[in-house]
């Protein structure tokens, strides 16, 4: 399996909570919506910062894991006509496009609760 990360930040005007808010109750369930997401996507985790007392102050606004079984998968999923019509357009919404890391990895559990 191989796990896409993507590092994001929330475009400026809008806040925190407004942030987060769109992106787990809007954005997310939109990307599920489309079938690709149940024929490509095995996984699929948004996770928002928290402040926390004596770590840094977080430099993104959001951190997305996408994973699938191969790179032809992450392709198909990503050249859907779905997706390009669909998920795409919404990203800008909410999210600098411009401006994100993005990382490709395979991802091994050295431990994970039962």
């Amino acid at each position: 399996m191989i796990k896409f990360t993507f590092l994001v930040n929330k475009l400026p005007h809008l806040s925190d909570e407004e942030f987060v808010d769109y992106h787990k109750n809007h954005h997310a369930p939109l990307f599920l919506s489309i079938p690709e997401s149940e024929l490509y996507v095995r996984k699929y985790v948004v996770n928002h910062p928290i402040v926390a007392e004596g770590f840094p102050k977080p430099l993104y606004d959001a951190v997305v894991e996408i994973s699938f079984d191969s790179f032809e998968d992450f392709n198909s999923f990503f050249t859907s006509e779905n997706y390009l019509t669909k998920i795409h357009p919404d990203e800008p919404t909410f999210f600098d496009t411009a401006n994100y890391v993005a990382m490709a990895t395979n991802e091994t559990i050295v431990k994970a609760d039962a």
